[in-house]
């Protein structure tokens, strides 16, 4: 577990040895609201119960947003718990990653507790989203305050979003050209088929959740969230939306492109029991004729007869001419 605080203002609460405590925290805290300017941004890794203990007091953290936190794996969601100096806000997300060698889709999550004043993060398998998002606050400046933390996390997390449903179209792009290409058989395409399948759905249960929170972080007048920020916001919930259609529409496409692999498998089968037929079928003349004047009977037709045996031969390359040339225009062959 590492904690980090930081306060707008620049003031460091880095102490010489260790951690920073959540009784500096609460110091700066206390005197960013006496001052009226600045916050205090604390953030965790992966903590447990007792990590958080301390903190929750210093900050106000709801308990219950306290029992999200420890217990972590929360589904995408907004929720807003009153209290003192006015309540906090609860925003839980699941920041996501392409690994392109493997097509797999990881995620990971992030947890946001916004106060008055004061903003906390639990991250947990977050592929570097809270640092990124630092320097976004760092870039973008301050004057959004903790709201500011807030937009630049949701806004890494959906840039991600939308990166991994482009690379995910690519790819589906990619199999549908294998799958209707006239020299592919198409083998292993229905386990790939399904590989990015799995993928679009984890990428889905990531993004689609996420919108209804999204859209009520700048539809809704939460006191905690000031105007200035909601304008940002909803070119976040924009994106979310964005980034949820086009990963929807890339699992439709992936079930269209199986159903036509499975047509083009069951034609090409056809087409194979066809021509395998036709074969069997040539075969079948000559084997029948050299069947019948290969039995041990005595008085049979033909036997006496000086041409018989080259009309026989005739008779075989006629048939099978006849049929070979009737199977050509028929396609089989």
């Amino acid at each position: 577990m590492t904690t980090s605080v930081r306060t707008s203002d620049g003031t460091s609460l880095q102490p010489a040895p260790g951690s920073p405590t959540p009784e500096q925290a609460a110091a700066a805290l206390t005197s960013a609201r006496d001052r009226g300017q600045g916050f205090v941004w604390v953030h965790l890794e992966d903590p447990g119960e007792e990590d958080l203990h301390g903190y929750d007091e210093a900050l106000g953290v709801h308990p219950l947003a306290v029992e999200d936190l420890v217990t972590g794996r929360q589904r995408p969601k907004l929720e807003r718990y009153t209290g003192e100096h006015g309540g906090s806000l609860l925003v839980s997300t699941r920041p996501a990653s392409y690994d392109d060698a493997r097509s797999a889709v990881e995620t990971g999550e992030v947890l946001v507790v916004l106060g008055d004043r004061w903003v906390l993060t639990v991250a947990r398998d977050d592929e570097g989203v809270v640092a990124r998002a630092r320097e976004r606050v760092a870039l973008e400046g301050l004057e959004l305050g903790a709201a500011g933390v807030l937009h630049a996390l949701l806004d890494v997390v959906v840039d991600a979003y939308v990166a991994i449903a482009e690379e995910l179209e690519e790819d589906v792009s990619a199999l549908e050209t294998e799958v209707f290409s006239p020299d592919a058989r198409g083998e292993g395409t229905t386990a790939r088929v399904y590989e990015l399948k799995r993928e679009a759905l984890e990428l889905l249960r990531a993004v689609r959740p996420l919108v209804e929170p999204a859209r009520r972080l700048w539809q809704q007048e939460l006191d905690l969230v000031p105007a200035e920020a909601r304008v940002f916001l909803r070119d976040i919930a924009d994106h979310v939306v964005q980034a949820a259609e086009s990963v929807e529409g890339t699992d439709r496409q992936l079930g269209d492109v199986h159903s036509a692999h499975l047509a083009e498998v069951g034609l090409q089968q056809n087409e194979d029991a066809r021509r395998i037929s036709a074969w069997a079928a040539l075969a079948v003349v000559p084997t029948i004729i050299a069947g019948i004047y290969g039995m041990n009977f005595d008085v049979m037709p033909e036997l006496e007869w000086r041409f018989g045996y080259p009309a026989a031969l005739l008779l075989m390359v006629v048939v099978c001419s006849t049929l070979w040339r009737a199977f050509r225009r028929s396609g089989w062959l």
